[in-house]
């Protein structure tokens, strides 16, 4: 468990692209202690593809220029008591270091998808592709985490061929500060990456009440997320309930 990074409550909402805005944060922050905005696509070959998803009807954030609103969405919520953070996509790095600097100023966290599975962003090197590519993921981290910002990566269970443990190790050593874990359904995966790193872990998927919550607890995460009930009020009252009871000041005692 890292002692370096936390929110209150341990309950993070995770970006959902096109949706997760300051808005979205604002409307959450009764309930949550972290927002992940986002997915924001950075670079050229990142938003062809996000218009390419928009085209077959998913919802994208495509703004002219995508620092200018990484900027403006973060700078709304300055005023709102919930840690922010953006997911970010791109192909290159220069932009997720512009991104980072960003982040920093405005005290968010940078969270680097590596998790999108659309076959567009796979085909340009964004998403899951870069759980493949662990030299070229850990050098993201590397170059943001060298800006002084507080850098993450959201990534997923069940690729063929990576070892996940192993590479949150690797992005422990590049300077992650977290990972941001969509458990898909092998929960017990988040007992690999506790086991194998000191990074500040947050378990998502099927986040919704208080066995879900257990569960993951009991695999030694130190935050959950909840993904598409995000703007629920009922089931985010339910998991703060239990994050509460199972990760709360009185549960750590």
């Amino acid at each position: 468990m890292s002692h370096e990074l936390s929110f209150t409550p341990p309950l993070a909402l995770a970006s959902l692209s096109g949706e997760a805005d300051a808005d979205w944060a604002r409307a959450g922050a009764a309930y949550a202690g972290a927002a992940f905005l986002g997915g924001i696509a950075l670079d050229d070959d990142s938003r062809a593809a996000a218009r390419e998803l928009v085209a077959r009807d998913r919802t994208e954030f495509l703004p002219d220029d995508p620092l200018s609103f990484l900027e403006g969405e973060l700078d709304a919520l300055a005023d709102v008591p919930i840690q922010p953070a953006f997911n970010v996509r791109s192909t290159t790095i220069e932009p997720v270091v512009d991104a980072a600097r960003s982040c920093r100023d405005r005290d968010a966290y940078l969270e680097i998808n590596a998790h999108c599975r659309q076959d567009e962003l796979c085909a340009v090197g964004c998403g899951e592709t870069l759980l493949r590519d662990g030299e070229r993921l850990a050098t993201y981290v590397d170059r943001a985490a060298a800006t002084g910002a507080t850098v993450g990566v959201k990534v997923r269970a069940e690729v063929p061929g990576v070892d996940l443990p192993a590479l949150a190790a690797r992005l422990e050593a590049a300077g992650a500060a977290f990972v941001h874990v969509d458990a898909m359904d092998t929960e017990s995966v988040v007992a690999d990456v506790v086991d194998a790193t000191d990074l500040f872990v947050i378990a998502n998927n099927g986040v919704r009440d208080d066995e879900t919550v257990r569960e993951y607890v009991a695999y030694g995460a130190d935050a959950v997320s909840v993904g598409r009930p995000s703007d629920n009020p009922t089931v985010l009252e339910r998991v703060r309930d239990a994050v509460d009871r199972r990760l709360g000041l009185e549960a750590s005692r």
